[in-house]
């Protein structure tokens, strides 16, 4: 009876053991593969960045992220490269600062090798009379881009906009 008992207490201890070792390696794959496999660009634009009024191709000075090889982005560009074809999640920021009060309206758009993708066109209501002369537009979209495609984000308007801040953020998802 004796032998019995140790021999349970020994199997019950291996089944154990045999249990951790499979979450471990659970915990160790999920944790490799959400670090090892992640594309991402976040580029920010400051106050002076970008000058032209009106319609402009934004220019990023900051990569405050990089990681991958997906994508890359020379500060101070408005270019934004992709290296992988794939399918991307791009979400941005683009502020808009009148330089006079009363009328206020501007847009943003994505462009692709210099084709606005009129899809992504993010049209911000027209403000009039005493508001503010600032307007902030974001966005998210999921785009199939391939390698050597050069991405850009445009400011549209017929006003004296100037785009004083400006942020994309990048994530190849597929």
């Amino acid at each position: 009876m004796c032998c019995e008992t140790k021999i349970d207490v020994f199997c019950k201890v291996s089944v154990i053991i045999v249990i951790l070792l499979i979450v471990i390696l659970i915990f160790v794959n999920i944790f490799i593969n959400n670090t090892q496999d992640r594309d991402i660009l976040v580029s920010i634009a400051r106050p002076g960045d970008n000058t032209d009024v009106g319609n402009a191709i934004i220019n990023f000075s900051i990569n405050e992220i990089i990681v991958g090889n997906a994508l890359s982005h020379a500060a101070g560009s408005e270019d934004i490269l992709i290296n992988e074809t794939g399918i991307y999640q791009i979400s941005y920021q683009l502020d808009g600062v009148g330089q006079l009060i009363g009328t206020f309206n501007f847009n943003a758009i994505l462009l692709v090798n210099d084709t606005p993708l009129e899809d992504t066109l993010n049209q911000g209501p027209v403000i009039r009379e005493d508001f503010s002369n600032r307007m902030t537009l974001t966005s998210t979209v999921i785009l199939r881009l391939n390698s050597g495609d050069v991405l850009n984000l445009g400011g549209i308007s017929l006003e004296s906009i100037i785009y004083e801040r400006a942020r994309i953020d990048i994530e190849k998802i597929g």
